[in-house]
């Protein structure tokens, strides 16, 4: 088998060209995964579909390729998933690890999961991981445990799956984001039961939501955030797409301050997150970013009440138990 009927599907020209099914899609990317590709079949069939812009059917079919590939995960299954594949030039500091920290402070398991691409800022999120008192894990099995001790944890895509980050890495080549960069947002590599994304392009949080429902996913949220994370901007309104019960879910949530600060910050310092966390300094907005965004992650996982949940988690942060 080879990569040669799939381009052709897809290149055929106006009026002939179709989209890959998801069987198609899940071996054409299992070929590749499994190195059995030409390079520059590789290349083709990946700029193809980024022209042709990328079905829900194809995300599905390239995640459970993926899927395939990754090492068993035997520990406590999370309850919510939050991948963080953004390049990050448009953003500062990673606050939206605070609120993952407010959200395993509820007793929800948190997989954080992504990589460090070249365009990242001075202050990418693994810069901050120590500030955030986030746990970075060196392979499936320390994620499986830091996640039972701490209730969160990052897992670096290079120790789960190291041919995707190679596929993510062609960036660098073709000049272009690929099919493959919304498929790590999806995939959900410990299947918890939930999970919240960021787009940095509006158009791809429909796509993410269908092929979440495809995969079977009951409760998601996705939003246009900070730098492509999912990180609420305080100050703007902001559109929610997602899946509650496995049925497509969107909704309005309307700005938190007045205050319309850009989120990146010309020197980030990774050890203001800390700082903020301690007590040891005050700024509204910041606060307003970690809050805002963790009501909605409690949200996603059920919660009725999720901004005074969230708030209530805040003010006992320094408790020895706020679960």
């Amino acid at each position: 088998m080879s990569l040669a009927p799939y381009i052709h599907a897809m290149g055929r020209g106006p009026g002939r060209a179709r989209s890959l099914n998801r069987e198609e899609a899940r071996d054409a990317l299992g070929q590749i995964l499994c190195g059995e590709a030409a390079p520059e079949a590789v290349g083709a069939l990946l700029m193809l579909m980024r022209y042709r812009g990328e079905s829900a059917a194809e995300i599905a079919g390239f995640a459970e390729a993926v899927r395939g590939t990754l090492p068993e995960w035997t520990g406590p299954v999370p309850a919510l998933d939050w991948p963080s594949y953004a390049a990050g030039r448009s953003r500062g500091l990673p606050w939206f690890l605070l609120s993952a920290r407010l959200v395993a402070m509820a007793g929800e398991p948190v997989l954080l999961h992504g990589w460090k691409s070249h365009q990242s800022p001075v202050a990418s999120v693994r810069d901050a991981l120590d500030a955030a008192e986030i746990g970075l894990a060196q392979d499936v099995q320390d994620a499986a445990a830091l996640i039972e001790r701490d209730k969160v944890v990052y897992l670096p895509l290079e120790h789960f799956a190291p041919r995707a980050l190679d596929l993510l890495r062609l960036r660098e080549v073709l000049g272009l984001r690929s099919a493959v960069n919304t498929v790590m947002r999806v995939l959900n590599p410990a299947r918890a039961r939930a999970s919240v994304q960021g787009v940095f392009h509006p158009p791809y949080r429909e796509l993410q939501v269908d092929a979440c429902a495809l995969l079977g996913l009951q409760a998601m949220t996705v939003i246009k955030g900070g730098g492509g994370e999912f990180e609420r901007h305080p100050g703007k309104e902001i559109a929610l797409f997602g899946l509650r019960a496995g049925e497509p879910w969107t909704a309005q949530a309307s700005g938190l301050v007045d205050e319309t600060r850009r989120l990146a910050d010309s020197a980030p310092n990774p050890a203001d997150l800390g700082r903020l966390w301690a007590g040891e300094s005050e700024d509204l907005f910041a606060t307003e970013i970690v809050l805002g965004t963790a009501e909605l992650a409690l949200a996603t996982l059920g919660y009725p009440q999720p901004r005074a949940f969230a708030t209530d988690l805040w003010t006992r942060r320094h408790s020895a138990s706020a679960a």
